[in-house]
């Protein structure tokens, strides 16, 4: 393969100034003196190059040269959207293979180092973790242009040892330029950040989120290395938004070199400019809010008690239109329909945010998109900004409604609106809960037959989207009333399109951040089955020799529950009972004349068989079963795991036995 002589001049460049930086030429000269000392003192004989290289391929220099003009990245500690890895059940246990990193001559990268943390004082007590032993994590999880990664789990420290490079791409989104190398003038446009969420994961796979951060990058643009440090100091989020968590020590490093950097005085120009832009769009929508409130009041005096929520706080505590939480999201090829969509969503856990201290408060945060899906869990708004997103991006009209449940308890789920006008609830939380509306009139005669709502909803105060805002001016807010007709403005007080975007649109502002885009699994879902389901026989057979009871497993048996759980999972996504006939005939042929059957399925979205175990021996139908008693007893247990992406997880298992029949 040949090179143009302008990359053959730039790749020399390159390899000369790493060589440089390297010292290279300095140890050439120690080996070669000491060479000449141990080899050449008695002989006097003449030292060849081979002889040269081979000393220095003996001391390890050639190899640290090569590694330096590679760029390597780890197959466990990287997630890339673009090309998702197949995942095996090796992948945490072997130590990570290293393997070269695509890079395109043409395009520049930022090359992004975490090189450790310090002064994270909760953990200064928290003592050295053994080999092999199972102690808290600290994850990074980073979003920058459509492009995802995360860094391997390092143990949990006053100074935890990252030591982790990320290579960003920097691109245009302009077609038309998309395959010429930006240069600094063009990256100084590029204001988004690098997004980056520390999550903490204890002993028992709980996840939390520690901090969530912005990185201004383009401070690299002025340095005259092209390379320069940072300290970034994390806050906490929540109710502890103001309060430093620790310290990140990061590298920054434009790949190629910049032929001609920018002075440190035009990139704070341009910072200062665009945070006064975002100020002045901020405050014209602030004042337009507060305009479009006062007349809200102005309907009905009552108005003041309804859940109309214009703004919202994100997990650094900062306040945000509404509107920008949500924004059409394409999932690729991971999920297919706008049902198995609800799924994925409701497979992910559901957490408040917490509070320090009681009196039954609900603490406010929405968190941002990353937060949300690099812990996998979060408030019934995280859920139902997702959900709207998700349907928007499959082309629904769809709203994130703002009210409440039974006994006044605030709420968020999602509605679409069909074009025939058929309004659809969907409860994010559960998935498969969706619910036609039909209002009531109540001008109708008492005796005239009524629908009767089937969801929990029951007020209703505001819905929105990424466009769209709406403030519910109806003579009453019960969901069971309401006409959802959006055009009329006696009915349902709109925002103008055009005060929304300025704030909430792509790009508007640069304290909205972009939406990343969603990650396949990395769960293989038939290990983790067996593995559950090895554990769980395990747990069941020490659970009952506790009890003074045998146990014989049947295979057979166990096997046929299998198609129960996927109709189980099949009707959850889909709404479509299948299977059942099969299933049902399948059992009777396995259970003998004179024998009963039982068997007892549950649902979970996390994969802690002992956690499984322990909820299912609080329920009697189970306990039932693990400790049954009797004349030829047989148990099966049957572990299904259904794999979403973000590496979610719908788990059913089914618990059952046969025995003979004595009375």
């Amino acid at each position: 393969m040949s090179l143009p002589p302008e990359k053959a001049s730039e790749l020399k460049q390159i390899i000369h100034q790493q060589l440089l930086k390297m010292d290279v030429h300095g140890r050439i000269r120690e080996v070669l003196a000491e060479t000449i000392r141990e080899e050449l003192a008695p002989e006097h004989q003449q030292l060849s190059t081979e002889d040269l290289i081979r000393a220095l391929r003996q001391r390890g220099i050639i190899d640290d040269v090569m590694k330096e003009l590679k760029f390597v990245a780890d197959v466990n500690e990287m997630e890339r959207t673009s090309a998702p890895k197949p995942s095996t059940h090796f992948v945490d246990r072997e130590p990570p293979v290293l393997k070269k990193t695509n890079i395109d001559p043409t395009r520049r990268y930022l090359y992004l180092q975490v090189l450790g943390g310090k002064a994270f004082l909760e953990h200064l007590q928290e003592p050295e973790p053994l080999p092999g032993q199972i102690c808290s994590t600290f994850t990074l999880c980073l979003h920058f242009r459509n492009q995802r990664f995360r860094s391997k789990p390092v143990p949990c420290a006053c100074e935890p040892d990252f030591q982790d490079g990320f290579l960003l791409e920097i691109h245009k989104d302009s077609l038309g330029d998309g395959s010429k190398m930006v240069d600094a003038t063009t990256m100084l446009s590029i204001c988004d950040p690098v997004h980056m969420v520390l999550i903490k994961t204890d002993t028992f796979g709980e996840t939390t989120l520690v901090a969530s951060y912005f990185l201004e990058w383009r401070s690299v643009l002025a340095a005259e290395s092209g390379i320069t440090n940072v300290a970034v100091e994390l806050l906490g989020v929540g109710t502890e938004s103001k309060v430093s968590v620790g310290v990140l020590n990061i590298r920054l490093e434009m790949y190629p070199p910049l032929n001609k950097t920018l002075s440190s005085e035009i990139t704070s120009t341009q910072f200062t400019l665009e945070r006064q832009k975002t100020a002045e769009k901020e405050r014209l929508f602030l004042v337009y809010a507060k305009q479009w409130w006062r007349e809200y009041l102005q309907i009905r005096p009552t108005h003041n008690a309804r859940l109309v929520k214009i703004f919202a706080q994100d997990e650094n505590g900062v306040n945000r239109p509404v509107c920008s939480f949500v924004r059409p999201l394409r999932a690729g090829r991971l999920l297919d329909t706008p049902r198995q969509a609800a799924r994925f969503v409701s497979v992910l856990g559901h957490e408040r945010a917490p509070v320090i201290g009681g009196g039954g408060g609900k603490q406010e945060q929405w968190c941002t998109l990353l937060a949300f899906l690099g812990r996998n869990k979060g408030d019934c708004e995280d859920h139902a900004n997702l959900l709207c997103s998700l349907l928007l991006g499959f082309g629904l009209e769809a709203f994130v409604c703002v009210g409440t449940k039974a006994k006044g308890v605030p709420h968020t789920w999602v509605m679409t609106c069909g074009s025939d006008g058929t309004i659809t609830f969907w409860e994010s939380l559960t998935g498969h809960s969706r619910y036609i509306h039909r209002p009531i009139n109540p001008d109708d005669p008492p005796l005239a037959e009524q629908p009767k709502p089937l969801y929990p909803y029951r007020t209703i105060g505001c819905i929105f989207n990424h466009e769209k805002f709406f403030g519910n001016c109806q003579p009453s807010d019960a969901v069971e009333v309401c006409v959802f007709d959006l055009h009329d403005e006696s009915k349902w007080k709109p925002m103008s399109g055009e005060a929304i975007k300025s704030v909430c649109a792509p790009g508007a502002t640069s304290s909205v951040p972009p939406f990343p885009p969603l990650c396949a699994s990395t769960v293989d879902a038939a290990v983790t089955s067996n593995e559950m389901e090895v554990q769980l026989r395990i747990l069941v057979s020490e659970h009952r020799k506790d009890l003074g009871f045998s146990t014989v497993w049947d295979d057979q048996l166990s096997y046929l529950l299998s198609q129960a759980l996927a109709a189980y999972e099949l009707e959850r996504t889909t709404g479509v009972s299948a299977g059942n006939e099969e299933f049902q005939d399948a059992v009777r042929r396995a259970v003998p004349d004179g024998h009963t059957f039982k068997g007892f399925p549950i649902h979970f979205v996390h994969r802690n068989a002992r956690r499984v175990f322990a909820t299912c021996l609080r329920s009697p139908f189970c306990e039932e079963i693990i400790c049954c008693r009797g004349d030829q007893v047989r148990l099966a247990v049957r572990v299904r795991v259904f794999a979403y992406p973000e590496s979610a997880c719908a788990v059913w298992i089914m618990f059952a036995c046969k025995y003979r029949s004595v009375l």
